[in-house]
């Protein structure tokens, strides 16, 4: 059977013609619409409706999206990654659409960025990088890692991994989850399990790795910068509108936040000029951190499964 495919997420169509075997393989006729980091909801409304299926980045698969989608030919969407924060997963059940993500793929991937965001922040080698290219020998004094406390805002395979990684460089390690953390993990680790304060109040360092849900929108906030130490260091590689980032602002400002990486942000990409921007002690990343070959290579697979599954079940007259 021939299927028309639409494929949104920028790293597999970075790998596509490794993915041109398989396609032939499924009949899958792909479609690659023009856009930087995500497509917006108009677009989206305006080709949804010719496809049967979608290979989704991190693209606004609102309910107003899913409904002409459905009107047309859509039966299912295959979300590249983790998260399904942007994909109205009531309204895609209620429409008959399958939806599927790929979990527990990236944990080493993410792990990684973060600590070595992480060193970043501690040893400013960015910075001494810059200076050396423009001729200056610049001399800075780090921070020591061992013994400082970090905290891990969820606890989930990324959040492990990046908790293993912390505890390596003989750093305490404080995680908060909304469900409870594996206690087997805490007792192989050291990784003390503790409630949301705790973590604002104790951590020399916040690392976010948690889903973006509606409960946890800004979740730092004012009120949850105001908690923490002075100086706090925040790194997020889980999903920008956990920050409000015009508290972020002023927290940076003030000195409350000592420093911060991002590498992901409320509006992607990035806005020139944005605040964010002006401060010295912030590193801005382009929502990056799961991209390495080998990952890409195998989530175009796994993704590619779960359309293939779906767009059987669909055609054998099954319902999500």
């Amino acid at each position: 059977m021939n299927w028309r495919v639409l494929v949104t997420c920028p790293p597999m169509i970075m790998t596509l013609d490794e993915c041109q075997e398989r396609f032939q393989q499924e009949g899958f006729d792909v479609h690659v619409p023009q856009f930087e980091q995500q497509m917006s909801e108009a677009d989206l409304c305006n080709l949804i409706a010719d496809f049967d299926g979608v290979i989704a980045g991190d693209d606004p698969f609102s309910a107003k999206v899913l409904k002409i989608g459905r009107q047309g030919k859509l039966k299912a969407l295959a979300k590249w990654g983790i998260g399904v924060d942007a994909i109205a997963l009531d309204a895609a059940k209620e429409l008959g659409i399958f939806t599927s993500n790929t979990p527990n793929v990236f944990g080493d991937e993410v792990a990684d960025v973060a600590l070595g965001y992480t060193i970043l922040i501690a040893r400013q080698l960015h910075r001494m990088d810059a200076a050396v290219r423009h001729g200056q020998w610049l001399k800075i004094q780090g921070t020591s890692l061992r013994g400082k406390t970090a905290g891990v805002i969820g606890v989930g395979s990324i959040g492990k991994a990046i908790a293993r990684r912390y505890r390596v460089l003989g750093m305490e390690v404080l995680g908060y989850d909304v469900f409870p953390i594996d206690s087997a993990f805490c007792e192989e680790t050291g990784v003390q399990s503790v409630d949301l304060q705790t973590v604002f109040q104790n951590s020399d360092c916040i690392t976010l790795a948690c889903n973006l849900t509606p409960e946890n929108h800004h979740l730092l906030n004012p009120d949850a910068f105001g908690q923490m130490k002075d100086g706090v260091w925040i790194v997020n590689v889980a999903r920008g509108p956990i920050i409000d980032e015009s508290a972020l602002v002023e927290a940076l400002t003030s000195g409350k936040v000592g420093a911060a990486a991002l590498d992901v942000f409320e509006h992607e990409p990035l806005a020139v000029g944005h605040p964010l921007t002006q401060f010295e002690q912030v590193i801005c990343g382009s929502h990056n951190s799961s991209n390495t070959r080998e990952a890409v290579l195998r989530v175009n697979q796994l993704a590619v499964d779960n359309l293939v599954r779906d767009l059987n079940r669909a055609a054998a007259g099954e319902t999500p």
